[in-house]
Parts: structure tokens; sequence; C-alpha cells
């Protein structure tokens, strides 16, 4: 009987394929990810920007856009948004993948997603040890957010969506997310 193997990526392979959307690396299966459309990206770029410019204000780390590869086991994800905070962050920011889960993930689902979708890479993003996980839904106009310990809170309108002690002081009203 033959054994199918996986293929083993190394960093070097998984950043030299071609493709217009961002690459995820999954029990040794690259996924190829479509580009956003434009309200998904939009929305993505206004939240990472308005994360970015407290972040960078604060000194508390880095921000990075969803081409950002994250690599702390085998399996490599990129979020929409990360943060990884100045404490995890190498002296000189590596050319290749961050080989540390971010302390934040977003995800920005597009027109035909659920949060349900996303429920086996919140698995993973809780196993690598992301503190906080926002999953931004255009199509309902909510977060759904998810801390370390699995609990889920979903926020919409005026609500106040936060940094909580991932990324102290910032805040957001949600419905300000989707303007």
């Amino acid at each position: 009987m033959a054994v199918a193997t996986k293929k083993v990526w190394t960093d070097e392979e998984l950043m030299r394929i071609k493709h217009e959307g961002k690459v995820e690396l999954v029990d040794g299966e690259v996924k190829l990810m479509t580009p956003a459309g434009a309200e998904q990206g939009a929305i993505s770029m206004d939240l990472a920007t308005r994360l970015n410019n407290y972040v960078r204000r604060h000194k508390l780390g880095r921000i990075f856009d969803a081409q950002t590869g994250f690599r702390p086991f085998e399996n490599m994800r990129a979020p929409d948004i990360s943060f990884v905070s100045k404490e995890k962050l190498p002296e000189r920011l590596p050319k290749g993948f961050l080989r540390v889960a971010p302390d934040l993930a977003v995800e920005v689902l597009g027109p035909e997603e659920k949060v349900s979708d996303y429920d086996g890479k919140v698995a993973e993003y809780l196993s690598w040890g992301v503190r906080l996980i926002w999953l931004v839904d255009p199509n309902t106009e909510t977060v759904t957010v998810v801390r370390a310990n699995g609990e889920r809170e979903v926020l919409k309108g005026n609500d106040v969506l936060t940094g909580e002690d991932v990324v102290p002081g910032f805040k957001i009203k949600v419905r300000k997310i989707f303007e």
C-alpha cells in the first residue's frame, strides 16, 4: 500500500510562489487565496491604519498587513491585520516570515463568508498563543471578539471594540469600522 507524504515547504519556497492574493500553508497544503474585494480591502486598510497610528504613537510594537506570514510552527498563516508587541519582536525584522505568533489577529470576512468559516483558523491561532482575535463581518456589521480562553463576544453598532490588555487603550465604536 502506498503512503502519501505531504511536502515540507521551506520559507524560501513559499515566498517564491507567484500569486496575486495571499498564500497560507495549512497541514502541508498551500492555500492560494483570492484578492480582497473593494469593501473588504477598504475596511481592512482603514482599521489597519487606525491601529497602526495608535500602536506607533504609543510605541507598543508593530502592525502587519495581510501579506505578512506568521510561521511559529509548521503552518503559515497571514491574518488580514496583525499586531506583535515590541517585547516579542526580533531586534531586526526578518526578510522572511515571523516565527512568533501575533498578539492580535484580525480577519475581515469576504462577501460570501460567515464567522463559522473561520473556526479552524481561530482554533489554530489560539493554539499558537494569539491573545486576541477580531472577526470583522461587513455583512452583519459586527465584530466577533475571541479571547485567549476561547470566550467569544459579538459587538455591533455603538458597542466599543477595545484592544483590551493586548493593545491597551485602543478603542473604536464598531459602527465606525463600517463607515
